[in-house]
């Protein structure tokens, strides 16, 4: 196969295609499953669709009438004549499709299938030898190519005896998934009653990348011990078990194929061939940005142990990042995951499989006051110009809550406050309000519920109300419970993915979009099967006034001297955002939750996020210190990549934000220490 530009010469046929996509095949065997993006995209009701271009090559097993290479190269697939055909018995075995891919939004493989070749036992027909010469062919088989591939080589007797009385009309695999070098090794020096078996096996071409999000497959059940069937597979088919992978398992699997083989009346196989093809399965093409998405997940590995980036399109639900860290590599766990393999992720203290950006929870700490102040002000419980005081405690009944702030700072407006995160003010602003407005509002931005992504085990977070305390505390709502619920801390839970939504409807105006983590469902030949446009869930009317003040208030933590979140910052744009430091976790294993959350740039939004940064028991952690620079370091890398790629190009339709290193923290910076 030669590569040259964007097309590839394959048996003497140039075929396009990409040099990556050829270059996967070459080195890895690669099913042809990437996707090359047309420029340009096609509109219909309102929804963006993908022009996607797909080229497929089908491995021996696939193409035509070939199904099995024996040592000489040659296909064994000679035709029924009238005279094989009489009194002969066929049998129509199924050929499992490859599975379709996972793509991102612009095409970029997330998921693919790779081929992979299995060294197997041909047994000569007619199927009438003793046991003693079945086990002695076999195990001489097996020592040839111990010796050829340099690979321990393990079945034991019932396994031999039982495939060659039950399953003998198809080859027994003595050695899977083939390296390379085992291949050639083979190729060159197999016996005659050896074969090469391809099967498919799942990849995850960027390891560890979005692995909560596609998740994994397994094999679906081991094949069948009983006598063979018409209809039995001729090789074990995937199942999804996690992720897009499980919720989509119905649309990526394909239409199996139909492969016959027919013997004579004296058991002789006298044809085989590939009476139908299998058609690939469907591709899921994802809202999931992939540089972006990479970024998120650098930026996580180099600065936490454990934690969440979620970044979101406000505009229109879109997911474009959702990592969570540590992650888990999904090559691991196919086609079988190793029991050690497994006991390594399940015992790893820091949880790698565990998805912390949708099927965790934490107390939101004070990027709740966003809301709180969002549902005083659109109610007229509060207004922009109204004071509170910001003494350093306060006391409801026969409890005293303090501030993080040592001195008293005087009299706030709800900018002040929010910009300088003063817990007793929102204490007195939330007694005032009462529940009723701020859990009504939490709720009706999506908090407290699921956000309906197709993944399993989402959390839905909690907001408490008298319901949730009766059932769980025997009581109603008291004034401490309130003074608690205005600072996010006391029995509230939200996901990192719940936060950015929630940030999502406090940049584009009070429009609950519905979470999007899908675009569309395609066939191989671009036709679009299921699309899942954008839909609004909520809306709430919210005051100009009302938007400019959040607005205005969210850019304070960022810029104002008094700020909490200064390593946020990034040059050129006005990020919003909310710092939140909470306790979490049983009393004896206390640790910080620390976020920053909020949406930019802050007049024109086009992005909403949440950073969720988990602390060590007895470390100190911060929203401020540890949650913010998480974005900033982030977002000054994208839009310094975005300017980049837009100066590179004379075509550019519009200016960008020049590139701007990362900014260096002021020397005292202040930390949201609420709790």
């Amino acid at each position: 196969m030669k590569l040259s530009g964007y097309s590839a010469e394959l048996n003497g046929k140039v075929v396009q295609g990409g040099v990556r996509l050829w270059q996967a095949l070459e080195n890895f065997g690669l099913l042809a499953f990437s996707i090359r993006v047309h420029a340009g995209f096609c509109y219909r009701s309102g929804m963006k669709f993908s022009r996607f271009a797909a080229v497929f090559l089908f491995p021996a097993i696939l193409v035509a009438r070939e199904t099995m290479i024996d040592n000489t190269g040659v296909v064994e697939n000679p035709k029924p004549t009238w005279e094989t055909q009489n009194k002969a018995r066929t049998f129509s075995l199924l050929i499992p499709a490859p599975r379709g891919q996972i793509t991102d939004r612009n095409g970029q493989p997330l998921a693919q299938s790779r081929v992979s070749y299995n060294l197997a036992i041909s047994f000569p027909t007619p199927l009438d030898w003793p046991d003693s010469k079945i086990l002695s062919f076999a195990r001489q088989q097996m020592a040839m190519a111990s010796g050829l591939i340099n690979r321990d080589m393990r079945l034991s007797d019932a396994a031999i005896l039982n495939h060659y009385k039950n399953r003998g009309v198809l080859p027994l695999d003595i050695a899977t998934d083939l390296l390379p070098r085992e291949l050639s090794a083979v190729q060159r020096g197999m016996s005659p009653n050896q074969v090469l078996r391809q099967t498919y096996v799942r990849f995850y071409p960027n390891g560890p990348l979005a692995a909560h999000i596609i998740g994994y497959t397994g094999y679906e059940a081991p094949l069948s011990s009983r006598p063979i069937e018409n209809n039995d597979l001729i090789f074990s088919e995937s199942e999804g078990r996690e992720g897009l992978e499980q919720v989509f398992d119905r649309e990526l699997r394909g239409q199996p194929g139909l492969l016959q083989i027919t013997f004579d009346s004296n058991g002789k196989k006298v044809s085989e061939r590939v009476a139908r093809q299998p058609v690939p399965g469907y591709n899921v093409v994802t809202t999931i940005d992939l540089p972006l998405q990479q970024e998120a997940e650098k930026v996580l590995a180099k600065n936490t142990n454990r934690g969440a980036l979620v970044v979101m399109d406000p505009n229109n639900g879109e997911i474009l990042t959702m990592a969570s860290y540590p992650a888990f590599n999904p090559n691991d766990f196919v086609p079988v995951v190793r029991q050690d393999v497994f006991a390594r992720y399940s015992n790893d203290p820091a949880d790698p499989l565990v998805p912390r950006a949708f099927r965790s929870a934490y107390p939101p700490g004070s990027t709740f006051k966003t809301f709180v102040g969002f549902a005083g002000l659109e109610t007229g419980r509060i207004s922009p110009k109204e004071t509170f005081t910001c003494p350093t405690s306060f006391t409801v009944g026969d409890h005293t809550f303090r501030n993080w702030k040592k001195v008293d700072a005087g009299r706030l407006t709800f900018k002040e406050a929010l910009t300088q995160s003063c817990n007793t003010w929102f204490y007195q602003a939330g007694l005032k309000m009462g529940a009723a407005p701020i859990i009504d509002y939490a709720k009706r931005i999506g908090l407290g519920r699921r956000t309906g992504i197709p993944l399993r085990s989402e959390s839905s977070g909690n907001i408490p109300d008298d319901d949730y305390m009766l059932r769980v505390h025997k009581r109603t709502l008291k004034g401490g419970d309130v003074a608690n619920l205005s600072i996010g801390q006391g029995d509230i839970l939200i996901s990192p993915l719940q936060m950015a939504q929630a940030m999502s409807v406090m940049a584009n105006g009070g429009f609950l979009h519905q979470a999007r983590l899908v675009l569309q469902v395609q066939s191989i030949d671009n036709k679009v099967v299921a699309a899942y446009p954008d839909r609004i869930r909520e809306q709430i009317p919210v005051a100009p006034e009302v938007r400019d003040e959040l607005r205005r208030a969210l850019v304070g933590v960022t810029s104002d001297g008094l700020g909490t979140a200064h390593q946020a910052a990034v040059k050129g744009i006005d990020v919003a955002g909310k710092t939140g430091t909470a306790q979490w976790g049983p009393t004896d294993r206390q640790r910080i939750a620390a976020w920053f959350a909020g949406f930019l740039p802050a007049d024109n939004p086009k992005y909403s996020f949440a950073a969720l940064y988990e602390g060590e028991p007895g470390v100190k952690t911060g929203g401020g210190s540890h949650a913010a620079p998480l974005i900033g370091k982030l977002f000054r890398e994208i839009y310094k990549t975005s300017t980049s790629k837009k100066n590179s190009s004379p075509a550019a339709p519009q200016a960008t934000p020049s590139p701007a290193p990362d900014l260096t923290a002021p020397a005292a910076v202040p930390i949201d220490e609420s709790n």
